[in-house]
């Protein structure tokens, strides 16, 4: 029986999220499935995935194929490089310490590199929010010496009122 690790669809249209599963090649997308293995939502930034690591590099090992996105997605969790370091053993390449200190090394980069990332992106949201501050309180300095710069012509306009009103009231003569 020809197996395949692919995705099968979850959710409403347009916020899908996906199961992991592996499948025989000939059922339907959302069909039978022999035994699920992780899920995927993209929805979420950055997307996430939940995997059976030991049961996806089984199958893996068994033969199943992945699709092109599950295998990203098994390449993006390390399932791959574990299979290929695996392989190695096999063919006396290396030992099994090798293979766990290679694959350590390679997780470590890996999480080093995700988490330089995720610092990059919220220096990145705090110069935003900060930059975008500044240009709120420059608006609102605007608006303020505005609304001074109105007030005292509004009291000129005032004043030189009054100075009118008082100025006919002195110039009348006395009625008597």
């Amino acid at each position: 029986m020809a197996t395949k690790i692919r995705l099968q669809r979850f959710g409403r249209k347009g916020y899908a999220y996906y199961q992991i599963v592996i499948a025989d090649s000939r059922s339907p997308r959302d069909g039978r499935f022999i035994e699920r293995v992780g899920s995927y939502n993209p929805n979420t930034n950055p997307a996430t995935i939940d995997l059976d690591f030991d049961r996806a590099l089984y199958w893996l090992q068994v033969g199943a194929q992945p699709t092109d996105t599950t295998r990203t997605i098994l390449s993006r969790e390390g399932v791959l490089i574990k299979k290929h370091l695996l392989e190695g053993v096999k063919k006396g390449a290396f030992d099994e310490a090798a293979v766990e200190t290679k694959f350590q090394a390679w997780l470590k980069n890996k999480q080093q590199a995700s988490q330089s990332l995720k610092d990059k992106d919220r220096e990145t949201a705090k110069a935003e929010t900060k930059a975008r501050l500044e240009a709120e309180k420059e608006v609102s300095k605007a608006k303020a010496e505005e609304v001074v710069k109105k007030k005292a012509e509004i009291a000129a306009a005032q004043a030189a009122a009054n100075k009118v009103e008082e100025a006919p009231a002195a110039t009348e003569p006395a009625a008597e």
